[in-house]
């Protein structure tokens, strides 16, 4: 039992590895994720808004993993251009550009008082 556990976090270390080595776009998320958090340090702020960032920053993050599974699923599936295809990756990306701007929002609304001072 608890060895099986330790295997499942192995395979979600094993993915996040894939998504940060296979995805340019993880590395822009890592990117944001360090200058929010050394803000976040730098601002000193309260717990609610550290809640806030964290959910989405998260978000942001499972945005990019499921995106990056659809897309590989995709590419092993049909390794040939297909319309529908590509509509499912498209929307898997549209997922992760909502979180993002969701995440921005969130971003502007807990910063912006601190450097609108």
């Amino acid at each position: 039992m608890v060895r099986g556990r330790i295997a499942s976090f192995r395979y979600a270390f094993a993915g996040l590895w894939v998504m940060i080595r296979t995805q340019p776009n993880a590395w822009i998320h890592a990117v944001a994720t360090l200058v929010v958090v050394g803000a976040g340090i730098h601002f000193a702020l309260p717990g609610r808004d550290w809640a806030l960032l964290v959910c989405a920053i998260g978000l942001v993050w499972m945005g990019e993993a499921l995106n990056t599974a659809i897309e590989f699923l995709a590419d092993a599936a049909v390794p040939a251009h297909h319309p529908l295809i590509k509509h499912a990756k498209d929307i898997a990306a549209a997922a992760v550009l909502l979180a993002s701007l969701a995440a921005a929002l969130i971003g502007a609304l807990v910063f912006a008082p601190h450097l609108l001072l």
